[in-house]
């Protein structure tokens, strides 16, 4: 009996550190989930904020149009928008100053205020797109546009304007939760995975002006230059140093690949029901009417929810982007946590363009497409610059210390600029010269 009672009390006590250990790990594993949620923002909400009104747009015809055949191309975007992403947040958490400060100091005044201004731009009618993506989800529930758009500026400028940057990155963040709608969506339409498995791994190129137009206008709405801008600014706000930057670097690809993610099934969605049935779209609220008939009144209040979740983030990031690379370049105090008093520039660049974009975009009659031509031509113009201005300074060692890319690294960051900057010029001559490429 005693022999028996040894036994038991052995095994109790090896119960009790199994027990113990497996609190441990537990409570392990909590700590670096939170010590990753605590430093997750800039990168996830940048990346999301790529898929605005005119991204989804974009992504739901290239499903509608062309299926699952460009599918591939998604892999190499998640790397060339990963690795632009990630080094500008890390010129921020080494620098701890902003792009434009950073352009403002190595190249001078003049070229500063060149980007600036074509920045102000394109931004300007960007932001605008937006608020007409804003009405048009909006109406897709029976909301008329003259109701939401300004009521959703008032939201976005109040959230802002008033508003902590903690407080301010939270709300952003759980707007990029609509996007998970996006992936419901794509399962109620009942693509054929198989077909999606071989989009995947077969690349497809057809030297045609449709396809050419298509193929050349993902790569431009998913990286474009306020993005750069505002990781930069973003990181530098949240006060990341090179010590704790490995964290942020996680969030920057961890954003990057969900926002392909979100790409991905946009485009499986509407493969599997617009291109099926020889549905052509103009809008993602195109899509949206389309997909009730086809894939069920879910699967539209879902891709409807993802297209005004999605407006909403970017008309709060693209205008804040552009407040915060004017303040830069112009030496002016910026940040969110500030006053009108404090940063009147950086405040009043923001709320002229949320007050501009909301009233131009409940203009009856708006010329929406020439508005987005002029600013996708300039952004195409700028990105080049954008991107050999990253790559001068993330490998200046004056700037970045040890902090410079790798060989390996910079070989691929080249490689992406001057692919993206191809294509981007390839875009606008497709854009100014149709004739050029076939179409009449």
């Amino acid at each position: 009996m005693a022999e028996q009672g040894a036994a038991v009390r052995a095994a109790g006590r090896r119960l009790m550190r199994r027990g113990a250990q497996g609190v441990r790990r537990t409570v392990a594993r909590r700590k670096r989930l939170l010590a990753y949620v605590a430093i997750l923002g800039p990168g996830m909400i940048t990346a999301n904020a790529g898929n605005d009104a005119g991204g989804i747009a974009t992504f739901a015809s290239v499903g509608a149009d062309f299926g699952y055949s460009l599918l591939w191309l998604l892999i190499p975007i998640t790397i060339s928008l990963g690795i632009v992403q990630e080094m500008c947040a890390r010129m921020g958490a080494v620098t701890g100053k902003g792009l434009a400060d950073l352009i403002r100091e190595r190249f001078g005044v003049r070229w500063t205020a060149l980007i600036m201004l074509a920045l102000l731009i394109a931004n300007a009618g960007v932001t605008v797109s937006e608020f007409v993506g804003i009405a048009a989800a909006s109406e897709l529930f029976g909301v008329s546009h003259y109701v939401s758009v300004p009521l959703s500026a008032i939201l976005i400028w109040f959230l802002i304007v008033k508003g902590s940057y903690k407080k301010v990155e939270r709300v952003f963040l759980l707007m990029s939760l609509v996007f998970l709608g996006y992936i419901v969506s794509a399962f109620l339409s009942r693509p054929d995975w198989s077909a999606v498995a071989v989009g995947m791994v077969r690349p497809e190129f057809k030297l045609e002006y449709a396809f050419l137009f298509t193929f050349v206008a993902v790569i431009g709405t998913t990286i474009s230059p306020y993005m750069q801008v505002y990781v930069q600014s973003s990181v530098v706000e949240k006060g990341v140093t090179p010590d704790d930057y490995g964290k942020t670097k996680l969030d920057v690809w961890v954003g990057t690949i969900f926002a392909l993610l979100i790409v991905f099934f946009i485009i499986v969605s509407t493969a599997a029901t617009l291109h099926k049935s020889g549905i052509q779209i103009t809008s993602a609220a195109d899509a949206a009417h389309a997909l009730r008939p086809l894939a069920g009144r879910y699967a539209q209040t879902l891709f409807g929810l993802g297209l005004f979740g999605a407006s909403m983030l970017a008309a709060g990031v693209l205008p804040l982007a552009t407040a915060y690379s004017i303040s830069e370049a112009l030496g002016f105090e910026k940040g969110i946590s500030r006053s009108f008093r404090e940063a009147p520039i950086f405040l009043g660049t923001f709320t002229f363009l949320v007050a501009v974009g909301a009233a131009i975009a409940i203009v009856p009659n708006l010329p929406l497409i020439r508005v987005l031509l002029v600013t996708q031509v300039i952004n195409g113009l700028l990105l080049p610059i954008v991107l050999f201005a990253v790559l001068r300074l993330v490998n200046n060692r004056e700037v970045m210390g040890r902090y410079v890319n790798g060989p390996i690294y910079n070989a691929a960051a080249w490689l992406t600029a001057i692919v993206v900057t191809i294509l981007s010029l390839l875009y606008i001559l497709i854009t100014l010269f149709p004739t050029i490429f076939g179409h009449r």
